[in-house]
């Protein structure tokens, strides 16, 4: 499998450092976000986190011309799910923004991507995201219907 494009959904403190690492490596990246603040200050080549030494990694990242941030995804190689999964009330975790991110992302999924959920998760969150992209895109298979011959990867990456 290669990768030429990176899309990183979710542009907080995990996602941010995520999508520049990869770009620093000479990856196209398009990071989204629904924050329009964030990205138009990514794409200053700006950051709107405190991290130590994020700014320049992402200023390099910006001016070579291997990131930029959206607020509307885009066909990709690869999609990483960076986005918060906080506690509802009886601390059950709210998927709600890795089941936005995951319609945010079926219309543009091609055959052959993966979709990494990068994400404090319960049991069953991968799975779940899986069956809302394959409910959203039916034309497609996923694993929990193809195995590995499924035409979209889908993957879980503990947190940093």
């Amino acid at each position: 499998m290669s990768f030429t494009t990176i899309s990183v959904i979710g542009l907080g403190y995990i996602g941010l450092p995520t999508a520049a690492a990869f770009a620093s490596r000479q990856k196209q990246v398009v990071g989204v976000d629904i924050n329009q603040h964030a990205v138009e200050t990514i794409n200053k080549g700006e950051i709107h986190i405190v991290e130590p030494d994020l700014d320049k990694v992402v200023k390099t990242a910006v001016e070579g011309g291997y990131l930029r941030a959206s607020t509307t995804p885009v066909v990709a190689d690869a999609y990483l799910i960076a986005v918060p999964t906080p506690f509802k009330g009886e601390h059950e975790p709210d998927m709600a923004y890795v089941e936005a991110a995951a319609k945010s992302i079926a219309p543009v999924l091609k055959k052959g991507a993966l979709v990494i959920l990068e994400s404090t998760s319960p049991v069953g969150a991968t799975e779940q995201m899986a069956q809302w992209l394959a409910e959203a895109r039916p034309d497609l298979t996923f694993p929990q219907q193809a195995g590995e011959q499924a035409d979209i990867n889908v993957a879980y990456c503990p947190e940093r």
